[in-house]
């Protein structure tokens, strides 16, 4: 019997009910840190208190710095899963990148965005 080049139709869908499921969470998440970044939940007593200490501002920046990289991976994250079910789309979801075999479906549940086996991402593929 040959190797297996492709998923099936069968298994293609429910990838991507995986990739959707995390693709929703995922968008919620974005607008939640967007909002944390714009500060559209309004103002507070302490955006207007002239008391502000050198140390708070330094560490309200900082966690808008983090907040920031945070947003910027999970939209990175949004764009890789957006990727994933065009390869779906036109079934090359699931085929390794570099060596051109299937990743084996628990690591794609896992990672669902995964376009490198682990053998190719471990360096074992030549």
């Amino acid at each position: 019997m040959s190797e297996k080049t492709r998923y099936t139709d069968a298994e293609l869908e429910e990838f991507k009910q995986i990739i959707l499921e995390k693709l929703k969470k995922a968008e919620a998440d974005f607008v939640e840190l967007k909002k944390n970044l714009t500060n559209k939940e309004g103002n507070d007593t302490m955006d207007t208190s002239p008391t502000f200490k050198v140390l708070e501002e330094g560490a309200n920046t900082l966690n808008k710095e983090e907040a920031g990289l945070l947003a910027a991976r999970q939209m990175k994250f949004i764009q890789n899963l957006k990727a994933a079910l065009v390869r779906i789309e036109n079934k090359t979801y699931g085929i390794c990148r570099e060596t051109g075999k299937l990743i084996p479906a628990d690591r794609l549940r896992a990672v669902p965005h995964a376009t490198l086996s682990i053998e190719a991402k471990s360096g074992g593929a030549k």
